[in-house]
């Protein structure tokens, strides 16, 4: 039943634990995340039911709550996947413009592009990994050029598709690695220097609205409040500062998590 649900749900499940690397067969990463969903969907319900067990609420409306909350927590569990993909994606993208020049410059100076990629295995940073997944389908016995498109299929990473698609071209129609390698990172150069101009005018935009609603405007209100209580005799109370504080705290939290999001990820 649950895993009948799932595949109508997540049809394309099988693929994305492929691009995640995540090595488990689909019915039984279903399983796992069933049973991880029952232990979570267990706590949250005692929660709730220690705290609102002692009010006038009906016993059985806080036990139907449990069913809403095993499903929120399944579905929870079963974006898993898709956080390791854009995990794998941002450290791609973070170092694959120095990667493909790294290639670049071991076959410009006659390194076999399988020898270059062995190379980039043993020493390129994160990137090392990524290569090392490819060398290792090329030694079972998996042909370059299929081992490359099987990266290219799998990679969570456009930009990554980009360079494994130029380089499967060229081994196919037998031109040049390097010119097809070198035009292709002057593309994802370009597109990640207007992504940084593009992150530039947000910013702007962006600051000003941090300015006026998280600097300015609580300023100027705790500022008003005080005057105010002042002249009205009003005490302001320990909880109500906290739940102030809290409030900005939380303000400053969201702002901070938006910077962080709309950063290009790039490597400069």
């Amino acid at each position: 039943m649950i895993q009948y649900f799932a595949a109508q749900m997540f049809p394309h499940l099988k693929k994305d634990l492929r691009v995640a690397h995540i090595k488990e067969d689909p019915r039984a990463f279903i399983k796992k995340m069933a049973l991880g969903s029952t232990y979570l969907s267990l706590a949250l319900f005692a929660i709730v039911f220690f705290a609102f067990g002692r009010t006038t609420l009906p016993k059985y409306l806080l036990i139907a709550i449990f069913p809403f909350l095993y499903f929120v927590s399944f579905f929870f569990m079963m974006q898993y996947p898709q956080v390791v993909k854009r995990r794998r994606q941002k450290e791609i993208d973070r170092e694959v413009l120095f990667a493909g020049r790294y290639l670049l410059v071991k076959i410009e100076s006659g390194v076999p592009l399988f020898n270059a990629l062995i190379d980039g295995s043993k020493s390129y940073g994160v990137m090392a990994k990524y290569f090392r997944e490819i060398v290792e389908d090329i030694r079972t016995g998996v042909p370059i050029e299929i081992a490359l498109e099987n990266s290219r299929e799998f990679s969570s990473s456009r930009q990554f598709r980009k360079i494994l698609s130029e380089l499967v071209t060229s081994l196919k129609t037998g031109v040049d690695v390097g010119q097809s390698l070198k035009s292709i990172l002057k593309s994802i150069s370009n597109e990640q220097m207007i992504e940084i101009k593009d992150y530039s005018k947000k910013l702007n935009g962006y600051i000003m609205i941090y300015m006026i609603l998280a600097v300015v405007l609580p300023s100027l209100g705790m500022t008003m409040l005080v005057v105010v209580a002042s002249f009205l005799a009003l005490e302001l109370s320990l909880t109500f500062i906290l739940i102030a504080a809290g409030i900005l705290i939380f303000v400053q939290f969201i702002f901070l998590t938006l910077f962080r999001s709309i950063r290009p990820n790039v490597n400069i």
